[in-house]
């Protein structure tokens, strides 16, 4: 902290997980940086499932780490359960994921918020955003010639010049929550939304829309009867997700697991038409991949069961997480399906599941660097771009906080700015990223495996020696960070070609650590294991990499290749893509009109 200022290099709107990233780089960068929050008490809650990582976010959650975020830090200074999922298939789709104490993690996520120097934190809700022409701009964007952001306005009148802002408004913009007939202006249960900013966006020019997601109850521990549940404990082996977290020493709590059946299924679809979801008074769409309860009822009608994970909401508390048990029906009707399942004939509902509908901004409408095309320094990060997830928001609030980082930097120092932009072979988050920037989303986004061609690259255990070098040119590591990673990948190449030279003389039998540290040779084995197939996609990467890194200029006229087809020519330009390889990943864009755009920009 440092003193309220009245005017700010940047401000971040939000203190979410992608707001929490966003701001802590911003002044870790050297900016003078503002947090404006509607309630301090809530910075870092995690608001729906009390857990960090998983098949694909857990990647994402250690990539964080290698550039230098918060994250991995925060979650193993209070996780209660950690296990390494998919342990018995290949590393490349093993992924960390931690049970986190809720209260422990927002109490750490705080105090490192609360501390950070150049970082100011300031309690209202943000409504207008001004800005003025840039001056000579020509370029166009939905008919719209460029702005800059001049300042900020909050509810209560409050106006802060800034150099840049970014938008992590997560659920709350234009929230709205659900339970049977009950509504309420709410991002969260007893939390208000966010109002004013949306119609202000749009008056600005973005295409803004409506999406869903839920979360389940909350029950007593002490209702359950986990006698008659399946336990599911964590790893004996507790690996950190920070590379910077020697050991985690923490009290550790297991899970259980439990399953619908017939009868609970009944009682959903006897009801069915008092969901908000099926009534129609919810008209965004949800995440295909975490359904409501009643949505896997009713769509996937053949299942006579459905699995659901108990989860501790933490240390300090009785309350208990069900998994997969997202709804929006009444509450009473929610108390008697759950009283269904086997151990649950007694339990009470501490908080009711709900849905919560919200406003975000189309991605399409950024540049790969997560700042918004009609507005210069005005980025975007989080479920405002159309993701779910606390990862996902997290690695797009560090991208952003350094982007708006560069640029004012760029701009004080006179010197061409180049944005930091992740690529698909680099980085999930340059997955995520892409695919929001390029595709756009109709229903909120989550990270998965399959998402990524590259993914036997982009394992979780090489997080570091993919990202770290990028972060230590900007700042963000230490020589010392640098220089580990740095003997990590030589002592790896030692180890691979040692693994080599002896497969040619001793087939079929593996040969003893002559010394390394134990961590370092099990990282050896693994890459010699994929070298194969690791080269074998690195040759695809690089003819690939060709087109990819062709560039396209920002004010490109498309109407000068009058060969390509007119949808073709609208996708163009709506999306301004920056590089070939962007435009090549557009949905429905003929490879025809690629090679067109190729041989003119040649």
């Amino acid at each position: 902290m440092s003193g309220f200022y009245d005017s700010y290099d940047v401000a971040v709107v939000g203190g979410g997980h992608a707001g929490i990233e966003a701001s802590v780089i911003c002044a870790r960068m050297g900016l003078k940086t503002i947090l404006i929050t509607q309630t301090i008490d809530t910075i870092g809650q995690l608001s729906c499932n009390p857990s960090i990582g998983g098949i694909a976010k857990g990647n994402i959650v250690r990539e964080i780490d290698a550039l230098g975020g918060q994250m991995a830090k925060i979650i193993d200074q209070s996780m209660i359960q950690f296990r390494l999922l998919n342990k018995s298939r290949g590393p490349a789709v093993q992924a960390p994921r931690a049970q986190a104490d809720k209260q422990k993690y927002a109490e750490v996520a705080r105090k490192i918020v609360e501390k950070q120097e150049n970082l100011d934190i300031y309690q209202d809700t943000v409504v207008d955003i001004l800005t003025e022409e840039i001056n000579n701009s020509q370029y166009l964007f939905s008919g719209k010639l460029r702005q800059k952001i001049t300042e900020i306005i909050t509810e209560r009148g409050r106006k802060i010049p800034v150099k840049a802002a970014i938008l992590t408004t997560g659920t709350f913009l234009g929230g709205k929550i659900f339970i049977g007939d009950f509504d309420a202006p709410n991002g969260r249960l007893g939390e208000n939304g966010a109002y004013g900013l949306t119609e202000n966006l749009v008056r600005l020019g973005f295409t803004v829309g409506r999406l869903k997601t839920g979360t389940p109850p909350r029950v007593l521990k002490s209702s359950i009867d986990f006698s008659k549940l399946e336990i599911q404990d964590g790893d004996d082996e507790i690996k950190p997700f920070s590379y910077d977290t020697k050991k985690i020493d923490r009290p550790m709590v297991p899970c259980h697991l439990v399953y619908t059946n017939e009868k609970t299924h009944e009682l959903i679809r006897n009801n069915i038409g008092r969901s908000p979801l099926y009534s129609g008074k919810i008209s965004g769409i949800g995440p295909r991949y975490c359904p409501s309860i009643e949505d896997k009822v009713m769509r996937f009608a053949s299942r006579d069961r459905h699995q659901l994970f108990i989860e501790p909401e933490g240390l300090y508390t009785d309350e208990m997480y069900i998994s997969g048990f997202a709804s929006s029906l009444p509450e009473e009707v929610q108390d008697k399906y759950l009283r269904t399942m086997t151990g649950f004939e007694n339990a009470v509902v501490t908080r009711p599941a709900y849905a919560v509908e919200y406003d975000y901004v189309d991605p399409t409408q950024l540049f790969p660097s997560l700042e918004t095309k009609l507005v210069q320094g005005l980025f975007n990060a989080g479920q405002i771009n159309g993701t779910s997830g606390y990862e996902e928001a997290a690695g797009q609030g560090l991208i952003a906080g350094i982007n708006a980082s560069l640029q004012i930097k760029a701009q004080a120092n006179g010197t061409k700015y180049e944005p930091l932009i992740l690529g698909r072979d680099e980085a999930y988050i340059g997955v995520l990223i892409d695919d929001l920037v390029t595709l756009g989303t109709k229903e909120p986004y989550r990270m998965f495996t399959a998402r990524a061609e590259h993914r036997l690259k982009l394992r979780y255990d090489t997080a570091d020696e993919r990202l770290t070098e990028k972060a230590w040119k900007i700042g963000l590591k230490s020589d010392e960070q640098f220089k580990r990673v740095q003997n990590k990948i030589a002592q790896k190449k030692e180890i691979v070609e040692l693994l080599i030279q002896h497969a040619k003389k001793h087939t079929g039998k593996e040969p003893e650590n002559p010394g390394y540290d134990a961590e370092i040779w099990e990282a050896g084995l693994i890459e010699y294991k994929y070298t194969y197939y690791i080269e074998k996609q690195d040759r695809r990467v690089e003819k690939l990499r060709r087109m990819e890194n062709a560039r396209i200029p920002e004010d490109f006229d498309y109407s000068t290749i009058p060969s390509i087809s007119t949808e073709t020519r609208q996708k163009l330009e709506k999306i301004r893509p920056l590089t070939l390889g962007q435009a090549r990943r557009i949905s429905g864009i003929r490879n025809s009109d690629i090679m067109l755009l190729m041989v003119y920009l040649k």
